[in-house]
Order: C-alpha cells, then structure tokens, then sequence
C-alpha cells in the first residue's frame, strides 16, 4: 500500500515579558486577571499542543514561555491574539518568538527504542527545557551530503551518552531568522551542561555560526506558570477546580464531526484521533504504534479502524490490534458529550 505523505506541524516557542506595574494592581485584579488568561490559553487545549514554562530565575530578560504546535499557523496567530486581548495581556510584551516546523532529518541514524524519530511533537515530562535557535555556516552546506553525515554520526554518538536528555528539533529554513530550533529535555541541569562541553569537542561544531540566546526553562502547569510571576496566587484554587472537572477538554463542536468523519485534537501533549462511528464518538492515540502514521487521517469501517499507511488494523474501541503488521494497541481515551461539545479525557 503506497505511503501518504506525512502531516507535519508548526511549531511555535512564545516568550512574555510582564510589566512590574502590574504586581502593584489591587490583590482582587490579580487573581481575576491570572484567572482569565488561565482561561484564555485553556481554550486553545484542544486545537493545538501546549506546555507552559517558568523562566523566572534563569532569565532576565523574559519570565516565561508557551510551547505550542498546531496543524496551522492561524492557530499559533489566534493563541497570541487571544492572550494579548486579556486584561493582563496588556502588561505583557513578547521579548522572543521563534517559529519552527518538524521534519524528517536528511541524515540517517540508527534507531533506538523509545527514540524514534517522528516529525510530531511529543514532549515528555522533563523539569527542564534548555532551548535555543541554531544556524550552521554556508560552508556547511557546501560539503559532500557523505562528510556532513559523518559529522553528524559522530554528534549523535556524543548525545547518546547522555541518555536521559532528549533532543527536539525543529526547522526555521524560509519562516523565521534561524535554521533550526533546538530543544533539550531534561532533569539535570549538569548533565546537559557536560553534554554541551562534549559536543563543542566534535567536528561538526567548528560550523556552528550562531546557537544563542539559550533559554533555561522549568516546566510547570499554566496555574504555577502564572504564580511564578509574583502578585497573588491562584494555583491552589484552580488545581481543586481542576479536579472537579474530570481532565476533560472541549475538542470540538458535534457538528464540526459529522458521522463517519475524524479529526486530529489534543489534551496537554497527547495527540488524539476522534472519530464518530455512526452517532458514538471513539478516541484513540494519533500515531500508529508500528509506522507511526497519523492515525485520524485513517477510515473506520464498522469498529475497524485501518491505518492510512501499512494497511494496520486497531479496533477502535479498545485499541486492540485487529489485523495488518501492527503488534502492539494504541491508547484509548474517555470521549463524552455536553449539549453542542464533544470532551475527551484521559
């Protein structure tokens, strides 16, 4: 079965800046201001990927950061309109902005498990984020396709000695000033630094032309994101709100799903297919656990659901393999509906 060419995403790195005037509003206008831009951003959960990050502490010069990846650009422009039109918004400038997309890399590597490559967007559950833009020289890419990859190879030997931190790379070439930006998770601060000292020693270095600024980022729900910034706090209230609701998010209206259709939504960094099988809704993991293909671009057929590639089979329901190479299930997720809105959870 011939292969569809893989759907990619944009990628977004927003960075805010507060004004101190702010810390100086009444208690009240703090937390109701916290409140509505908490709101804001959570409503956006379902049309794209968000993670939120404090750089109070590691940054002078920002305070802290949204790492968002969407099927759209519009979706990206809608996000930062939406929080600039919010009371606090206004005393909130954006120092940095870096625009990306994900792609296959055009150099081999081997495979590790748990480290395939795929140009979606899955961050895990790292304290930390050491980001920043990269540009290599001209006289890079004059070499022969053979050197670069040998280069290459050797950088990765290097990063796999560092097992518990995690690359993202996305690329910038035509969209943005840089060419690359480039993202490392983890939870040791030491470890990526030994990493980098290691790294300046490979050959591929020597065409590094620019690898800064370099962000220091500490992953936090959007509540501690916003405490973060000084003035009240509003984290332990809206963690028990939280609760209440079950960790469902809107991702869509029922007539955006009519039935026999599907759609490509999100809840924190989970990308989930829906689909709606003649009036009953099923949600399932986005990636196919043996060619990692996007699975909401599938068809179901009764509860079959046939993956748009290797022709795997999954039973929508469980998850289950049902026929085809495929192996192993993929995830299943909650799915109810609310008047017009179709939530889904964990």
């Amino acid at each position: 079965m011939a292969q569809k060419a893989e759907s990619r995403q944009f990628v977004r790195y927003l960075f805010f800046k507060l004004d101190p005037a702010w810390r100086r509003l009444p208690v009240d206008k703090q937390i109701d201001q916290k409140v509505e831009l908490a709101d804001t951003v959570r409503g956006f959960q379902a049309r794209s990927l968000l993670r939120s990050y404090s750089t109070v502490g590691t940054r002078g010069d920002c305070d802290m950061m949204l790492w968002q990846a969407a099927e759209d650009l519009e979706t990206l422009q809608a996000l930062e309109t939406a929080i600039l039109s919010t009371r606090l918004g206004a005393y909130l400038t954006t120092p940095y902005s870096y625009l990306a997309m994900t792609k296959r890399s055009v150099y081999d590597f081997p495979v590790e498990v748990g480290q395939e490559e795929s140009i979606t967007v899955a961050p895990q559950d790292s304290k930390y984020l050491f980001l920043y833009p990269f540009v290599k020289t001209r006289a890079w890419y004059a070499l022969p396709h053979a050197e670069r990859q040998q280069m290459m190879t050797q950088h990765v030997v290097v990063g796999r000695k560092y097992p518990d931190i995690r690359i993202n790379t996305a690329y910038s070439f035509g969209l943005d000033d840089q060419e690359f930006m480039v993202g490392f998770e983890g939870d040791d601060p030491g470890a990526f630094l030994d990493l980098v000292m290691d790294l300046r020693d490979s050959e591929a270095s020597a065409y590094t032309l620019r690898d800064t600024p370099i962000f220091t980022c500490i992953q936090m729900s959007l509540w501690d994101a916003l405490d973060s910034l000084g003035g009240a706090s509003v984290s332990e209230q809206a963690r028990a709100a939280e609760r209440d609701e079950e960790g469902f998010v809107a991702a869509a209206n029922v007539g955006e799903i009519p039935p026999g259709s599907s759609k490509r939504v999100y809840n924190g960094a989970d990308a989930i297919a829906l689909f709606n099988v003649d009036g009953t809704y099923y949600a399932v993991s986005d990636r196919c656990t043996h060619g990692r293909a996007s699975l909401s671009e599938g068809r179901v057929d009764g509860c079959t659901l046939n993956c748009p590639w290797h022709g795997g089979q999954f039973d929508v329901r469980t998850g289950e393999p049902a026929g085809g190479p495929v192996r192993v299930g993929v995830r299943t997720y909650s799915v109810k509906v609310e008047g017009e809105k179709v939530l889904v959870g964990s």
